[in-house]
């Protein structure tokens, strides 16, 4: 007989059992903002089971979901039951669940929680603090492919010769928001001046950031 499919399905979160050796501990504060964002959005993620032997269902990943959904008073919610696995592949199994491999890009989540609300409103029920999401959104950028190209010729410095890098390598960093159209507009007159636009914008405006960084050196 092969090993069982896992399936979907929906059951009462109390008749869930938690395993022995989650080492995912959530505070207070953020077990809050779990119940707020069920009832904000319901358990849209199912939590993730094995069957045990005398029948009943073993939590992986998602304790704390079901624990709060069963304080709500919620009757069901989805569960994907991964069936009769070993324990240690189940321990595995719950690592990789409770585990992040990325990091998220600062700008483009800046972004994103702009369009989705203040920071009060996103605080309380999303995995951030009030200062995390100030920080994400002071967060800023040079708008690299909507640079516009000036028309002057301020003085820049200038150096000797060009020459085209054979690799490049992405880098990010922050400025002081005070500084940033003024850095922007200073790049732009670089690429202007000294013909960096045969490239992609992110080359283009780097090349001329290093052409005015090594410009100033005696």
């Amino acid at each position: 007989m092969g090993e069982k499919k896992p399936s979907l399905i929906h059951v009462d979160p109390r008749s869930l059992k938690p395993n022995p050796w989650n080492t995912n501990k959530v505070n207070p504060e953020n077990e809050q903002k779990i119940e707020e964002s069920i009832k904000r959005l319901g358990v849209f993620k199912p939590i993730l089971v094995r069957e045990l032997s005398d029948g009943s269902l073993e939590i992986l990943g998602g304790e704390h979901r079901s624990m709060v959904a069963a304080r709500l008073g919620m009757t069901e919610v989805p569960v994907l039951n991964l069936g009769p696995i070993p324990t240690k592949k189940a321990k595995e199994i719950g690592l990789v669940d409770n585990g992040r491999y990325g990091e998220d890009d600062t700008l483009q989540l800046s972004e994103l929680l702009k369009e989705l609300g203040d920071v009060d409103d996103l605080q309380s029920f999303l995995p951030y603090t009030a200062s995390d999401i100030s920080s994400i959104f002071t967060s800023s950028s040079i708008a690299l492919d909507e640079l516009e190209l000036p028309e002057d010729d301020e003085e820049i410095p200038v150096l000797p010769t060009t020459v085209a890098a054979p690799e490049f390598q992405m880098m990010r960093f922050k400025v002081p928001i005070e500084d940033v159209s003024k850095l922007t507009e200073l790049i732009e007159k670089t690429m202007t001046k000294f013909g960096f636009t045969d490239a992609d914008s992110y080359t283009n405006a780097g090349n001329a950031l290093v052409h005015l960084l090594l410009g100033r050196k005696e």
